[in-house]
């Protein structure tokens, strides 16, 4: 069977959302788990159509919330397809908010999703490649087999069979932490 390859923009999906007070937490802002939970959608829905079938949810790289989302703002977020492997592709995804009166756009949070296709079987299911058509799009696909590397070495590194603990006990020197072994 030949290999079949699909371009970025095929997959790519960008969704616009008003944030309701519903959508709201304690203090007014917009709650960190409705935006995680609008991220995992628009993850999911790029990578199905990249793929053409159900995909799953493998891990989610960094999140960090950069400014906070407003009741009333418009929240728009962007999906493209950085990386493919063979079952599993990572869903680059960009988050927005606007104020609809002033019209001012801030960027609240880019985050990585790793996300696997799935048969109707349950099994992994081959996927598409990409093709790379930007010098920006081949720097996020060689970012993202980076950062798959760099984790496996951090996974390894802290496993507790091998994690030698005098080798990062000078990290805690000068952390909110006490140590008493036992």
């Amino acid at each position: 069977m030949k290999k079949k390859f699909k371009h970025i923009k095929e997959s790519q999906l960008t969704i616009t959302e008003l944030m309701l007070p519903s959508h709201s937490n304690f203090s007014g802002k917009i709650h960190g788990g409705h935006i995680l939970n609008l991220m995992d959608q628009i993850a999911f829905a790029c990578a199905s159509k990249h793929s053409e079938n159900y995909c799953v949810t493998a891990s989610v790289n960094k999140v960090d919330f950069l400014n906070p989302i407003e009741v009333g703002e418009l929240v728009t977020l962007k999906a493209s397809i950085n990386y493919t492997g063979r079952t599993s592709m990572v869903v680059g995804l960009r988050v927005e908010s606007e104020n609809i009166r002033t019209g001012e756009k801030k960027h609240c949070n880019s985050s990585y999703f790793t996300m696997v296709a799935k048969d109707e079987a349950g099994k992994s299911a081959p996927i598409p490649g990409i093709i790379l058509t930007t010098k920006d799009e081949i720097r996020r696909f060689a970012r993202s087999i980076t950062r798959q590397n760099e984790g496996r070495h951090r996974t390894s590194r802290f496993s507790s069979k091998i994690f030698k603990t005098d080798a990062y006990i000078h990290l805690l020197e000068e952390s909110n932490s006490k140590i008493e072994l036992k």
